[in-house]
C-alpha cells in the first residue's frame, strides 16, 4: 500500500517527479519562470517526502523477545546515524616505574 502525499501524489511517484525535475533543471533548457516553478515544486516534494519518511521511521518497531504466552515483545526503534556511534573512551595507562 502506497501512502499518498497531500496533493494525492504517491510517495514513489513524488520521487520519480523529483528526479525528473532535477534532470530538467540540470539540463538548463528551461526558461527562468519555468525553472523557478519547477524548483519550488521540487522543494515541496522534498519536504513532503522527508515528512513521510520520518513518520514511517517512527512506526518501525523492534522485536526484543517473546513473552511467556508467545506474544512478541516490541520496542520502538531508536535510529542512530552511523557517524553518531560513540567510540570507547581510551584512558592513558601509567607505567609502574614512571616517576613524576
Amino acid at each position: 500500500m502506497t501512502e499518498s502525499l497531500p496533493d494525492g501524489l504517491a510517495f514513489e511517484d513524488a520521487l520519480v517527479e523529483l528526479e525528473r525535475t532535477v534532470r530538467d533543471l540540470e539540463d538548463g533548457r528551461l526558461g527562468l519562470d519555468d525553472a523557478l516553478s519547477r524548483y519550488e515544486r521540487g522543494v515541496g516534494l522534498i519536504k513532503d517526502c522527508h515528512g513521510r519518511l520520518r513518520q514511517a521511521e517512527q512506526r518501525i518497531l523492534l522485536l526484543t523477545g517473546v513473552d511467556d504466552n508467545g506474544k512478541p515483545l516490541l520496542q520502538a526503534f531508536q535510529h542512530e546515524a552511523t557517524g553518531a556511534v560513540k567510540e570507547p573512551i581510551r584512558r592513558a595507562r601509567r607505567k609502574p616505574d614512571e616517576t613524576v
